[in-house]
């Protein structure tokens, strides 16, 4: 048999096996969802109202009443939370630092929010710490009524660890000793932003 002949024979054996069907690769599993946080009263984005701010009626200057605070789709792992409130607008002391409105930490991993109107005090019930410019509080928005709006922002982030960090007299130390005891350690986060500066006098 020649050559010719065995190469014919091998390629019609090879088109009599039916080619292996190929196995699709496992489908990559989807992203979890990311975090959502979600501030009662106001929409992201919008003007802040004056019942949440340093303007509101009977409220003590560098005060206010706290806004109910949701978030959902908490990543698996979660310890603890951390609330940081800030101004955008503000550069303190010609520098990067902006202004510390309401810092709160180790809120426990169960918790889904936080009620409106938390009361002052360095520790919360449920185990939290909090701190602001003001004091053990949460601060209000009071941009001048003779400036710009200001940007102010509140962030969540879900931890896989309760922090170490204790509150001190200076709520910038405090904030920045929180943020770095953070790092490494965020699952996840959700921002919510909105705008204010106080009325003009009547």
């Amino acid at each position: 048999m020649s050559f010719l002949e065995r190469a014919l024979i091998t390629l019609g054996i090879l088109a009599a096996v039916p080619a292996f069907a190929q196995v699709p690769a496992p489908a990559a599993a989807p992203p979890p969802p990311a975090m959502v946080l979600t501030v009662q009263g106001f929409a992201d984005g919008s003007p802040i109202p004056v019942r949440f701010s340093q303007a509101a009626p009977g409220v003590a200057p560098g005060e206010g009443t706290s806004p109910a605070l949701s978030w959902t789709n908490v990543p698996p792992g979660t310890q603890s939370f951390v609330i940081n409130m800030r101004d955008l607008d503000v550069a303190r002391n010609r520098t990067t630092d902006d202004q510390a409105h309401w810092v709160v930490w180790n809120i426990p991993a169960g918790a889904t929010g936080m009620p409106e109107g938390v009361p002052r005090g360095s520790q919360l019930p449920d185990g939290s710490f909090q701190i602001s410019a003001t004091g053990p509080m949460y601060r209000g928005p009071g941009a001048p009524a003779n400036g710009p709006l200001h940007h102010y922002m509140f962030e969540v982030y879900a931890l896989d660890i309760r922090l170490d960090v204790a509150p001190t007299a200076d709520a910038f130390e405090t904030r920045t000793n929180v943020m770095r005891a953070m790092q490494g350690h965020v699952l996840g986060k959700a921002v919510y932003g909105g705008l204010f500066r106080r009325p003009p006098a009547p």
